[in-house]
């Protein structure tokens, strides 16, 4: 799996949640079969709270069999395990039973915007209004100058390709800001600049590649990557909990709460801390319905598409603002994860597009990484599922 989005700021420990866990589940169409299919997905999503350590989770999965959502929480106590009052959220903030994870909710989907603007990109090249072998020096000149020796020339170096695709080397500017300091695009590519360069033509995860493509898409268009994504995937699919919010940092409703790593309520954050590479809002089913519509070939032409899952370039590790993962029963399933201060998602779903499951919790990322994958086999693996 490709390196989590944006470095966490330095963790205390979070004040855990106490159990037992509240488990709820609406079948909206047909139930007993996708009951029985999907028990195991049931067995682990309780996990992202008492293993997982996040306030609440949630899922919801589409496929032929129907669509199921699942949503759980931590029952509040009056006392943990020592005979102390238990807390949650921020510090000495006596425990009260956190709120669902609604279907509806809005919430900040981090690096899921990437495979938006990948999706951009790749229409523009399908119009031939950009080729993916351009350089960046091609539509953004004299931007990408690094610094030391051999660097005068990165800018004609890198291609639209590397940058899709995590292999041109450059360094991720949130190492220098954490994902939590706002920055314009061009000082998110001078911060990354000063710092030393990864390997070109290896997959480096680094987030100043998305910021990068943001910018090509506005010089290519004449329109903001967020005026674009609407235009051409939003809108289209009728996405009606999806948006760019530029600086606005409070969230749209309905939304819930979330939280820090060290339990930090930060459900309002500036978006311009992540810009192109995360700065979506969304919903659950909105998520599923782009991820199906992508994959089932609504969005692309089978060439680009083609292209956008094409993990040479990354040898074997990312497509196009997509990766790969390969499930014990020998499916692979395609998607992306997102994370941003309080808030993670990860969504997976079959390369034909009819099987999509999105997951999230309202805090940093589920402390144990156990439960991610056990979570997709169970969902896409019914029958291999071992408890994790």
């Amino acid at each position: 799996m490709p390196p989590t989005r944006t470095p966490m700021t330095p963790r205390k420990p979070m004040a855990h949640l106490a159990v037992p866990v509240a488990l709820f589940l609406l079948a909206m169409t047909p139930t007993a079969s996708r009951a029985q299919v999907a028990a195991g997905t049931d067995t682990v999503l309780p996990l992202l709270v008492t293993r997982g350590h996040a306030p609440a989770a949630a899922l919801l999965a589409d496929g032929p069999s129907g669509t199921r959502y699942a949503h759980a929480e931590a029952e509040a106590q009056d006392e943990d395990a020592d005979g102390d009052a238990a807390e949650v959220g921020r510090e000495g903030t006596p425990e009260q039973k956190p709120e669902p994870l609604r279907r509806a909710d809005r919430f900040r989907a981090g690096s899921i915007t990437k495979t938006f603007i990948a999706t951009v990109v790749l229409q523009l090249a399908a119009e031939h209004r950009l080729s993916l072998s351009d350089s960046v020096e091609d539509h953004l000149p004299g931007l990408i100058r690094g610094e030391g020796a051999g660097r005068a020339d990165e800018g004609r170096r890198i291609t639209l390709r590397a940058l899709l695709t995590h292999t041109s080397g450059l360094a991720d500017f949130t190492a220098v800001t954490g994902g939590t300091i706002p920055v314009t695009p061009r000082q998110a590519v001078r911060l990354a600049l000063a710092l030393p360069p990864a390997v070109p033509g290896r997959f480096f995860y680094s987030n100043t590649n998305y910021v990068l493509l943001g910018l090509v898409i506005e010089q290519v268009t004449g329109n903001s990557y967020a005026t674009e994504a609407e235009r051409r995937v939003i809108a289209p699919l009728r996405l009606t909990g999806t948006s760019f919010p530029g600086a606005r940092s409070s969230l749209p409703e309905p939304h819930g709460r979330a939280y820090s790593a060290d339990g930090s309520d930060v459900t309002d954050l500036d978006p311009r801390a992540a810009g192109a590479a995360g700065e979506l809002v969304t919903t659950l089913p909105d998520v599923n319905r782009f991820y199906g519509a992508l994959l089932g070939g609504e969005l692309l032409p089978p060439r680009q598409l083609r292209e956008m899952l094409d993990t040479r370039t990354a040898h074997g590790a990312y497509g196009m603002g997509l990766y790969p993962v390969r499930l014990p029963c020998g499916t692979t399933v395609w998607g992306h994860n997102g994370r941003i201060s309080g808030s993670y998602v990860r969504t997976a779903a079959t390369v034909d597009g009819r099987h999509v499951l999105t997951y999230r919790v309202n805090t940093d990322a589920p402390e144990d990484p156990d439960l991610e994958p056990a979570l997709l086999t169970a969902e896409f693996c019914p029958r291999t599922l071992k408890r994790p």
